[in-house]
């Protein structure tokens, strides 16, 4: 593609238009799917954008175990209130029971940042795993980001997420897989991959 001054013009006509167009102000919901790496990763950094700009932020992982996350080392030290489900990948559980009990401690909490009005800043990494496993159920959820205070953002990750959730959100960002380094054989690696 070679650059056109006249396209380019028309471009950033359009692209002033629409935000002279964007007036209301208010928090958003944000999710992050698809099967390609890098979901968690983008929830985060958002998460570390808003800690930057002295906003207040609170994260569930949903899924994660307790192993080793860099992301939540760093949260811990700088004390951002975050809550771990601790179960680990439920497709290698043996008790899916006591997987959906952790998945509704770990919802619980969630209901309460997402009704607590002095966080900016809500992360829920893979709760669309929840509603696909039938641990969490989507109706509650829609009903808490419906309910969450008018400026708070939550941002929601996870692959297949709900078309009802989807729908609610303002932005939805799909991950696509091109190429992954475990498909050559190549190991996760500590500060790139947790």
């Amino acid at each position: 593609m070679s650059y056109n001054p006249k396209k380019q013009a028309e471009h950033k006509e359009r692209v002033d238009s629409a935000i002279e167009q964007a007036q209301e102000e208010r928090g958003q919901v944000l999710i992050v799917t698809g099967n390609g790496k890098g979901k968690t990763t983008a929830g985060f950094g958002t998460a570390f954008r808003a800690l930057g700009h002295d906003q207040k932020v609170a994260v569930v992982q949903f899924v994660k175990g307790n192993l080793e996350c860099g992301e939540r080392n760093l949260l811990e030290q700088l004390n951002v209130p975050i809550h771990t489900m601790n179960t680990g990948f439920s497709w290698n559980s043996e008790d899916k029971e006591s997987d959906k009990q952790a998945a509704q401690m770990a919802w619980q909490q969630a209901k309460a940042f997402l009704s607590d009005d002095s966080f900016d800043l809500v992360l829920l990494d893979e709760l669309t795993y929840m509603v696909t496993w039938g641990f969490i159920e989507l109706e509650d959820i829609l009903k808490y980001l419906q309910a969450r205070p008018t400026e708070m953002s939550v941002i929601i990750t996870g692959r297949a997420a709900h078309r009802e959730l989807k729908a609610y959100a303002d932005t939805v960002s799909e991950v696509r897989p091109e190429k992954h380094a475990f498909q050559q054989g190549l190991k996760a690696r500590i500060g790139l991959d947790w």
